[in-house]
């Protein structure tokens, strides 16, 4: 009797064992992956960065020069232009619906690597401003077929199982290319305008550039153009 629960009592600790075993391995898997999701993540933010900041800049003065002049912007100090688009669903929003408030007017696409990585950090920055009287106003450029109505309700679709992907909760407008001209030409993207609570652009970035310096920018848009 006492053999057999020596017997029990060995194949219980082995037990025991094999499971504590099993658990660190999977603990050190799982830090290992996520490690590499880190990597990964640091890794496509860098090669979007590389794409737009040379690599090897001359010297720190000749970089902050140059990224001043990228992000100027010929409406900078001046009223953002006036514009009324639709969202997915057929409403019709106008920028002068938020007067009073800071917005970010934010040029986006569906198929823009960059805004893919820049989108989260808006949602948590609206999230953490909005109480201040902060709101984002996406625009879209993707292409709308407008002469095909099945193909028009396609690029709609398309652009709002992108929305829903990315957890966007702002609005989020359509038909973009059709205010360009006015906010200069949006030849890259994203192109960013922070317009403060009087409706003047206070700040312009295109390109990705750091969740800092974003929240830099929405931060002087609330502060300017008074309470």
């Amino acid at each position: 009797m006492k053999s057999a629960k020596k017997g029990f009592d060995l194949k219980r600790n082995h037990l025991v064992l094999i499971l504590l075993i099993a658990a660190l391995v999977l603990m050190i898997w799982s830090g290992v992956v996520n490690y590499r999701h880190r990597r990964a993540e640091e890794a496509q933010l860098q090669a979007m960065q590389s794409v737009l900041t040379p690599a090897t800049p001359a010297s720190p003065a000749d970089a902050a020069a140059e990224a001043a002049e990228e992000d100027k912007s010929p409406l900078q100090g001046k009223p953002a232009p006036a514009f009324t688009l639709e969202t997915l669903q057929g409403q019709k929003v106008s920028l002068a619906n938020y007067k009073g408030k800071a917005v970010l007017v934010n040029f986006m696409a569906t198929w823009c690597a960059p805004c893919k990585v820049e989108t989260p950090w808006l949602i948590e920055l609206r999230k953490q401003y909005g109480p201040q009287g902060f709101e984002i106003l996406g625009v879209s450029t993707d292409d709308l077929d407008k002469d095909d109505e099945k193909q028009n309700a396609q690029d709609k679709e398309d652009i709002a199982k992108f929305v829903n992907h990315m957890h966007i909760d702002y609005p989020v407008l359509i038909d973009g290319d059709s205010i360009s001209h006015p906010y200069g030409g949006i030849d890259a993207l994203p192109s960013s305008f922070f317009v403060d609570r009087t409706g003047k652009v206070v700040a312009y970035t295109v390109g990705l550039h750091d969740r800092s310096e974003l929240e830099a920018n929405i931060k002087k848009a609330i502060a300017s153009g008074g309470a």
